[in-house]
């Protein structure tokens, strides 16, 4: 048996010891536990708790403030819009009440130009001459009413409506059912949906019944 020199020994030795610190320095070693190390961790977690409680309470104070936020916003808004509606509105009223009482000014000079066409008769050519002038002139002003929105009643034969017309006259008839308007005397007119001068009408009422000659002598007879 062939046994080690001592150079080999040594260098065995020295390849060990190689070894043994290249193990010790590639692997990491755990630090040792102690009582230091474990106040420290603890105080640690305590404090990244603290932390994630006091970025939990400013998230929520920033979620409220920005839920507050958006109600003004919403509020905000609302009013704007309610503003502007009443606004809007009240300015096409005014607009309505301003075409209204223009529209009132001219239809007595609509009711002399009918009035003019149901009683003038022209004889002559001068006159039929005029007469068609005058009324082109009218047939302009009803065109440029009816642009408008304006239209004109047409109440004969409807029952009464004292939301439309206004009864000047009563005329007893059994032809017609009482209530009937039987004429109009003055014309009503829309504007719109919405009733720009009533008609001024005459309305059928109940005819008193007449005695008959019969009932006369009975009178007669009875006195």
């Amino acid at each position: 048996m062939k046994s080690d020199s001592p150079a080999e020994i040594n260098s065995q030795e020295s390849g060990n010891e190689v070894t043994e610190q290249m193990t010790a320095h590639n692997v990491p070693q755990e630090p040792e536990l102690t009582e230091e190390n474990s106040v420290a961790a603890a105080e640690t977690t305590q404090a990244d708790t603290a932390a994630l409680a006091d970025l939990t309470q400013q998230l929520e104070l920033v979620k409220t403030q920005l839920e507050d936020r958006n109600s003004q916003y919403m509020r905000i808004a609302a009013d704007f819009e309610n503003y502007r509606k009443r606004t809007s509105k009240e300015k096409e009223d005014m607009e309505t009440h301003m075409k209204r009482n223009t529209i009132m000014e001219l239809l007595p000079v609509v009711d002399n130009f009918e009035r003019a066409r149901a009683h003038l008769k022209p004889q002559t050519e001068g006159e039929m001459t005029i007469h068609k002038s005058y009324q082109g002139v009218y047939k302009q002003l009803v065109d440029c009413l009816k642009r408008l929105g304006v239209s004109p009643m047409r109440p004969e034969g409807q029952e009464f409506d004292p939301n439309l017309h206004e009864a000047v006259m009563r005329e007893p008839t059994n032809e017609h059912q009482e209530g009937t308007v039987l004429e109009e005397l003055v014309r009503g007119y829309f504007l719109g949906d919405r009733v720009l001068r009533h008609a001024m009408v005459k309305v059928a009422a109940p005819k008193e019944d007449t005695p008959t000659p019969e009932e006369d002598e009975l009178t007669q007879e009875n006195t």
